[in-house]
């Protein structure tokens, strides 16, 4: 509830003027039952026409006033809840972007995704049913009473009798299922997990024939929500007939009560009428209460998921050094000092003891079998992750020392996965470098080997990319992304994995590019091929987390048994 009013407080004038504005039509309504009480004795008792017409225009009169009270509260009502939804999803996604990988993975995708749409959409309807009713339909209940007693005591002891119980059922529903509605949410979150993941990984799932054990792990999921979904449904559809049962025996009671007392002449029949309307008024506002009560169950229960994410609070502290452009010739520019890495939640370490030093300018490969830990070591250099122990140094500097902006210049990644934004050529190169000019991206563009079929496309810089680069090929989206991390300019360029669909002639003649840029970067690769590494100044073999060998290719070939396979497997043997 802390959350939403953080958001909703920001519309205080809609929170006041909407409530009033339904009340003001709630007073109205509650003067209904005495106008047609008075059709009913005085009009229609004394054959009095005139007086008809009249109370019939002064109902006419009425409905319009409540009508328009009622769209002006749903105005209030509707850009409140709107605003509020709004400023909560923008500080949501902001607080996401504001975690590190660490956070990110525990949390899961899917889990932030339904936090973002499914979860906010629920405190939005929360918010405007509560503006529109928590008020009105109370005021509505407690005035129908209080004008019951107005026309007759002894008859209005029925209401008396009927709220308490009726708000007893109403409470006690929403009570129980508040956490039920938690545990919906959570189904829904695997469910949008299982569908996020086969939809990324369709072409796995064909080339396995998995289909089937998909499409029954998803059968299974979406049964287990759909019980859980109807077993609440159960429960809360127990309301509008519990509470139809209340209010017509009441209704019943009332009748009774108002026939007898019309006998003895201490009632007329318009009064009956009138109680009868009354008790029907709030038969009608306790349905639209249990309904607002659902919703309210709902919208607390999606708040507290979507305050569980902004009580998860970034592990990394940035410090106060701003990193200069350029490097010291003498210090190293990147330096591991006994380095290990142990994922949260992970059982073993990832990398152990890891010691090596890189110069300015410096090419270095790194190397190893699948799952060896080479992408977790070269995503400690930007800060992707925090060493669980030893140090990391850029520049003679622990990375933990730098501030993010000043990191993030420093180093560009180009990760394993080519993604691309929808938009122009010219807008996914600008992520790189906001100021860049059309001269740095066509440099960028020639040293990644992309302006050739950058230029054969109609319109150049200003060529469209659908989402993901998904009117691209593999090799040319590689190229795009290596060449957004070149217009940054980077002291360290790390790409990992990043040329993989790449034939070894534009492989050789892309390294060749970076390598000849003035000044070179300090570049780091992470291969799988041998080819693409035998030319770096060093080379980093790592065999389950652990740095097995570093050198040259030629002394990695006599004296590293793990590079000597490598290279055996990829070459053939003289």
């Amino acid at each position: 509830m802390k959350r939403i009013w953080m958001y909703i407080r920001e519309y205080k004038k809609e929170c006041v003027l909407a409530p009033l504005f339904k009340m003001l039509e709630a007073t109205f309504e509650l003067f209904v039952p005495l106008v047609v009480s008075g059709i009913i004795d005085n009009g229609i008792g004394n054959n009095d026409k005139d007086y008809i017409i009249k109370m019939c225009l002064l109902l006419i009169g009425l409905a319009v006033i409540g009508l328009v009270c009622s769209i002006t509260a749903q105005y209030f009502s509707a850009k409140a809840a709107v605003g509020c939804a709004t400023g909560m999803r923008h500080h949501l996604f902001k607080h996401i972007q504001s975690l590190s990988f660490t956070e990110m993975d525990t949390i899961g995708a899917s889990t932030l995704v339904t936090r973002m749409t499914s979860d906010i959409n629920q405190v939005q309807n929360g918010v405007n049913l509560v503006l529109r009713l928590f008020l009105r339909s109370p005021f509505i209940v407690f005035g129908a009473m209080i004008m019951a007693f107005t026309i007759d005591y002894k008859a209005a002891l029925v209401f008396v009798a009927a709220i308490p119980v009726l708000a007893l059922i109403v409470f006690g529903i929403m009570l129980s299922t508040r956490p039920m509605y938690k545990n919906v949410q959570a189904g829904l979150d695997k469910i949008l997990g299982i569908t996020r993941e086969n939809l990324t990984g369709v072409r796995v799932i064909r080339a396995f024939n998995m289909e089937d054990e998909e499409i029954g792990r998803f059968k299974e999921a979406n049964q287990n929500l759909n019980k859980l979904q109807k077993f609440v449904g159960k429960i809360s559809g127990l309301m509008n007939p519990l509470t139809y049962v209340v209010v017509n025996i009441s209704i019943i009671a009332l009748i009774w009560i108002g026939a007898v007392r019309v006998n003895l002449g201490t009632l007329s029949q318009g009064q009956v009428v009138a109680l009868y309307n009354y008790m029907s008024q709030i038969l009608v506002e306790l349905i639209k209460l249990a309904n607002l009560v659902i919703s309210i169950a709902k919208a607390l229960a999606c708040a507290g998921r979507i305050d569980t994410v902004f009580q998860v609070q970034s592990g990394m502290e940035y410090g106060r050094i701003k990193a200069a452009y350029g490097f010291d010739d003498n210090t190293p520019a990147v330096e591991f000092k006994n380095v290990s890495l142990k994922y949260s939640g992970g059982g073993d370490n990832t990398l152990t003891d890891i010691s090596f030093s890189v110069m300015p300018g410096e090419t270095v490969g790194v190397i190893g079998g699948t799952g060896s830990g080479k992408t977790s070591l070269v995503s400690l250099i930007p800060r992707f992750y925090d060493v669980t122990g030893g140090e990391v140094l850029i520049n003679g500097i622990n990375v933990k020392e730098y501030t993010e902006d000043s990191l993030k210049k420093k180093v560009a990644v180009v990760m394993q996965k080519a993604m691309l934004f929808k938009g122009t050529i010219r807008d996914n190169m600008k992520w790189g470098d906001a100021d860049a000019s059309d001269e740095d991206i066509l440099e960028a563009l020639r040293v990644s080997q992309s302006l050739e079929f950058v230029e054969k496309k109609q319109g150049k810089l200003d060529a469209f990319i659908d989402q993901q680069g998904k009117n691209l090929s593999g090799g040319q989206k590689q190229r795009l992304n290596i060449a957004r991390a070149l217009v940054r300019k980077p002291d360290i360029l790390i790409l990992d994995d990043s040329a993989s669909a790449l034939d070894y002639a534009t492989d050789a003649a892309l390294r060749n590019a970076i390598s000849n840029l003035n000044p070179a970067p300090t570049l780091f690769i992470v291969s799988q091929r041998a080819a693409s590494l035998m030319h770096a100044d060093k080379i980093i073999v790592l065999d389950d987390g652990e740095m097995v060998g570093i050198g040259t290719h030629e002394e990695l070939l006599a004296g590293c048994e793990v590079y000597q396979e490598i290279y055996n497997s990829q070459f053939k043997q003289d």
